[in-house]
């Protein structure tokens, strides 16, 4: 269907719209249906804004007519409320529409494609369509952006900037596509114009033109105002983001500086000495070096938060309280860093002056020491000691305190009270210094007054010379007698009176001289053990702030190999415990004995058992080492290092505290040799042998922990009382005879561990490596039960060897001591392990004995013993009044038979009455047991029974109901002895006790251990015999006298 004129199909504008069209249908060669089609479309679509319908017939006669007839039947069909013209030919369309508004087919002059013009009107209406939705996403867009609120932190800030942003570029990329679109539909309507520039353009061209034009200008206003949404809500989201960013930076920041400012006031002290106040000042320092980073990035933040108020940022109300507060933080920890170190300097000030003035003091001591009394005797000598002493109190001035009044004026901030003490302590030595001056200067000057005249000298009278007034003991003598003679000889024109004064002054001087010495000397060595335990504290300080802090530091995490993580417990050990201790404790109480040293030994015997922290490390030791070896290469440690400037590694300072408590002793036993005649010896000497007893202990405890293969704990065992390594030799009775034999020829080579508890034979392994990986370890081989264990002290053919017997000489074991000191060692201390035994026995035994004593028959006393003599009586009754373990206190003498007394020694040749108290047993010389003797001296057919464990043999005849039964195979254990032959007896087998007659149990009992030696309570309770001549007091004498060595 070709069309009528061009206003049907072309833009349409609300002008045209408002006068009408008037539509040409061409249907010349269609047919009347196509006709009624066309028309029945057209009355559908424009019902209201039609104005004339011109139609023309098709050029067939039939269809023409058909047509007319159909039209004139049909028109209300139509229902059209404009007119329809049918036209029969193109010169009567011309009478109704001009030539030049038709197209060339009908006759006109209009220049048109029709094919053209649907191209450019489907072009234009998508790009129409295409501005609108595009208006309508951004105005959604724009919609959701000024609804959203912003976030509260930084993250969520990021998100909603980072999605907004994405959506905008997806609209900026629409705007753009819609935008070329456009432009291409321009450029495709301008295209003919561009091919024909003689052409002008149609009407319909031009309404396209301006149509397209219109719509970018459009696109591109909606653009504009987009871009200047977006700039603002970008703007806004930016400086949500910096103002977020700024506050998690705030409060990171402000809780630095609160953990710094609560730092800082946890540095309170003053120091107790210039050492020590230089260490705070270096420590003050450090503390300031490091919070340096968390100061600058306060005042940096305060910076970048002036910038975003001049920027112009939203939130200034919120911004410059924040800025304001850094500024004020940053302030007041600068100035509190500031004010610490002030008092820190005038501390520094203080003890410098402190310390100068105990200089000066301890040197004027030294010169008044120094000066020779011989020499002061003659006006010359005396004119150049008061020169030299003038001179000295000239350089007082700069060096001693002045005014205690005006310390206390200028120092007040920072004396507390032991500082406070510590001044007049000082003040005090510089007084009674200046006083000891003063009294040398007047002694001199008058020494320097006296005009001696010229006289002959004579020998000297031979009238022995004055001695001091009060002489000190030993070495004063002697110098006193030196003394006198020189003076006789120097001074023998005068008189003798003179003569005598002369000698006296000289002895005491010279008394008084070395008294001066030896405080000096004394001074000196308590000057050393300050000094080195400050430096000790502080490089303890130093490794744990340096290392073990740092292990736990999470930037050096990764500098940490996988084999140190979680291990600084056994790289340090209980450094930190030692440091505390020494830091908070032990450093000022030897500080308070800096005018006594004399008396030091006191701080160490009170804090003997604190001291014992050292066994702790000392045992951790081997481990710590293993571990540095593994990890010694690890970065951690290199860089630690670096930052400390420390020239040797870590391993040298872990072995401080081992060097340290080695050193003590050597400092104690020169400050002993200073002291002989001071008050404080006898606590210096037991401080000594107290610290010897903690390297013992160490030591012992060293060789303890490397036994290996022991199955129960070692601890069980109670105190390692003795170590050491001895050659051993076996006798069983169980065993192959050949075995035997060969036994006793091939010593093996043991290392015996002596435990209150057990003794442990170990073989001794020596281990490669190096440092504490070449110590030996020692592999368990047998444990003896000190409860069933005996001892022989003295073995035919060699002083060094003794046995060791377990359960009555079924386990023999014959042991040789390198030496026989460490032989007497030995068995004095296996000596008293027993007797604490037997002693423990006996105790036990006879408190239940008092818990059965109202139920047990119980003979009459007797006047006299069965097997002691009336001497023997006599000392036995006064003892019984004063004996702790007698049974008589409780149910009067006449019930009880006593228990065995007390105050028997061990030495055969030893008399009882002087055996010492403490060695409970019986004498070998006087109660033999199992021989020949000892049946002749007791009852014809009675053998000595002594207290122990007895295997029941024969037959016992029934008694009353309440007697004690004793029946063929039971194990039973005599007690004590009581008066009359009877003994206390317990049954092990039936657990029945009583007393039963000494002639009845000889005939039941079977034999038992061997005699002449000692066992423990359990194994031989009474026999407590040595068949050795040595007393227990040489044994221990000698084994005092080896550990000392």
């Amino acid at each position: 269907m070709n069309s009528g004129t061009p206003d049907a199909g072309t833009s349409v504008t609300l002008q045209d719209a408002g006068i009408g069209f008037i539509l040409v249908i061409d249907r010349r060669q269609d047919k009347w249906t196509s006709v009624k089609a066309s028309i029945l479309r057209i009355a559908a679509s424009f019902p209201a804004n039609l104005q004339l319908v011109l139609v023309l017939r098709p050029t067939g006669f039939f269809q023409r007519t058909l047509s007319d007839l159909a039209f004139r039947f049909n028109r209300d069909d139509f229902k059209m409320k404009v007119p329809v013209i049918m036209l029969s030919s193109v010169p009567e369309l011309h009478s109704y529409i001009d030539k030049s508004q038709l197209t060339e087919d009908l006759g006109g002059t209009l220049d048109y494609c029709h094919s053209r013009w649907l191209c450019h009107r489907t072009a234009i209406e998508s790009f129409a369509l295409r501005v609108k939705q595009t208006a309508q996403m951004l105005q959604a867009f724009g919609t959701e952006l000024a609804e959203t609120e912003l976030p509260n932190d930084v993250q969520s800030t990021s998100s909603v900037l980072r999605a907004h942003t994405e959506k905008k570029d997806r609209a900026k990329e629409d705007m753009r596509l819609a935008l070329d679109e456009g432009r291409s539909v321009l450029e495709s309507i301008r295209e003919p114009l561009a091919r024909g520039p003689e052409q002008s353009p149609n009407q319909d061209q031009l309404d396209s033109q301006s149509t397209v034009q219109r719509l970018l200008a459009q696109l591109n206003e909606t653009e504009a105002a987009f871009d200047e949404f977006w700039a603002k809500h970008q703007q806004k989201l930016e400086q949500c983001l910096q103002l977020r960013h700024f506050e998690q930076d705030f409060r990171e920041v402000k809780a630095a500086l609160d953990v710094l400012a609560q730092k800082i006031t946890t540095f309170t002290d003053v120091g107790n000495s210039l050492a020590h106040v230089e260490h705070l000042l270096k420590d003050l320092a450090s503390f300031e070096e490091k919070s340096s980073a968390v100061v600058q990035r306060a005042r940096a933040l305060s910076l970048e938060g002036e910038r975003l108020i001049g920027l112009k940022h939203y939130a200034v109300d919120s911004i410059r309280p924040k800025c304001h507060e850094l500024r004020q933080l940053c302030d007041q920890f600068a100035a509190d860093v500031g004010r610490r170190r002030g008092l820190l300097g005038r501390s520094l000030d203080l003890h410098g002056l402190l310390e100068a003035s105990m200089k000066w003091c301890d040197e004027g001591i030294y010169l008044l020491a120094s000066q020779p009394v011989d020499k002061c005797q003659s006006q010359d000598g005396a004119e150049a000691a008061l020169q030299e002493i003038e001179k000295f109190l000239e350089t007082g001035a700069e060096n001693k305190i002045q005014e205690l009044s005006r310390i206390y004026q200028d120092y007040e901030p920072i004396l507390t009270r032991d500082l406070l003490e510590h001044v007049q302590k000082v003040f005090r030595k510089q007084e009674s210094v200046e006083e000891m001056f003063h009294r040398r200067q007047a002694s001199l000057k008058k020494l320097a007054a006296k005009q001696t005249r010229p006289v002959q000298p004579v020998a000297p009278r031979p009238e022995a010379p004055t001695k001091s007034p009060c002489p000190s003991p030993g070495i004063r003598r002697g110098s006193e007698n030196h003394s006198s003679e020189g003076s006789v000889l120097r001074r023998g024109p005068y008189r003798r009176a003179k003569s005598e004064v002369s000698e006296g002054r000289q002895g005491r001087g010279r008394s008084t001289g070395d008294e001066e010495s030896l405080a000096i000397l004394r001074r000196h060595v308590m000057n050393e053990l300050l000094d080195t335990e400050r430096v000790y504290v502080e490089e303890l300080l130093c490794i744990l702030e340096g290392y073990a802090a740092e292990m736990d530091n999470p930037l050096m995490t990764h500098l940490i190999s996988t084999g140190l993580q979680n291990k600084k417990d056994v790289l340090f050990g209980n450094m930190e415990e030692i440091y505390h201790f020494h830091n908070r404790i032990f450093l000022r109480e030897l500080e308070n004995y800096i005018d006594c040293p004399e008396l030091v030994g006191r701080c160490f015997l009170e804090r003997v058992e604190e001291l014992q922290i050292y066994e702790k490390y000392c045992q951790n030791k081997p481990r710590s080492e293993s571990l540095w070896r593994q990890c010694s290469d690890c970065p951690f440690f290199q860089e630690c290092q670096k930052k400390l400037d420390h020239k040797l590694s870590l391993d040298s300072y872990l072995l401080k505290p081992v060097q340290r408590i080695t050193k003590y002793q050597l400092l104690l036993k020169e400050m002993l040799k200073y002291s002989k005649s001071c008050e404080g010896a006898e606590d210096l000497q037991e401080a000594l042998s107290s610290i010897l007893g903690i390297l013992k202990a160490v030591n012992d405890s060293m060789h303890l922990i490397a036994i290996t293969g022991y199955e129960g704990n070692l601890s069980d065992l109670g105190k390692l009382l003795m170590q050491g390594s001895f050659s051993v030799w076996t006798d069983h009775k169980k065993g192959h005879a050949k075995v035997k034999d060969l036994a006793r020829f091939k010593p093996m080579q043991r290392h015996l561990f002596l435990h209150e508890k057990a003794v442990l034979f170990c073989k001794k392994r020596e281990e490669n490596g190096e440092g504490y990986e070449k110590a030996p370890s020692y592999s368990f081989k047998q444990s003896l039960n000190m409860t069933a264990v005996g001892i022989t002290e003295n073995v035919k053919g060699d002083a060094k060897k003794f046995e060791i017997w377990y359960n009555a000489r079924e386990e023999v074991y014959i042991v040789q001591a390198p030496t026989p000191e460490v032989k007497a060692a030995w068995v004095s201390e296996i000596r008293k392990v027993l007797t604490s035994q037997l002693q423990a026995c006996r105790e036990a035994s006879q408190h239940r004995a008092l818990e059965q004593s109202h139920s047990l028959p119980l003979p009459a006393p007797a006047g006299t013993s069965p097997s002691k003599g009336n001497t023997k009586n006599v000392r036995k009754l006064e003892e019984r009044k004063t004996d702790p373990l007698n049974l008589e206190g409780y149910v009067g003498p006449a019930l009880l038979p006593r228990p065995p007394e007390k105050g028997r020694g061990w030495s055969k040749t030893s008399h009882p009455s002087e055996a010492p108290e403490d060695n409970d047993g019986w004498s070998s010389a006087e109660e033999p047991i199992n021989s020949s003797d000892a049946e002749e001296e007791g009852r014809v057919g009675l053998r000595k029974l002594v207290p122990g464990k007895y295997t029941v043999t024969g037959l016992d005849e029934k008694g009353g109901p309440d007697a004690l039964v004793l029946r063929s195979g039971d194990e039973v254990e005599l007690v004590q002895e009581g008066d009359e032959g009877l003994w206390f007896v317990r049954n092990l087998s039936s657990g029945g006790e009583g007393w039963l007659p000494a002639r009845k149990l000889s005939s039941l009992l079977g034999q038992r251990g061997a005699p002449g030696c000692l066992s423990s309570p359990e194994s031989s309770a009474g026999s407590a015999l040595l068949s050795a001549s040595s007393s227990c007091s040489e044994s221990c004498a000698a084994a005092l006298a080896d550990l000392q060595g």
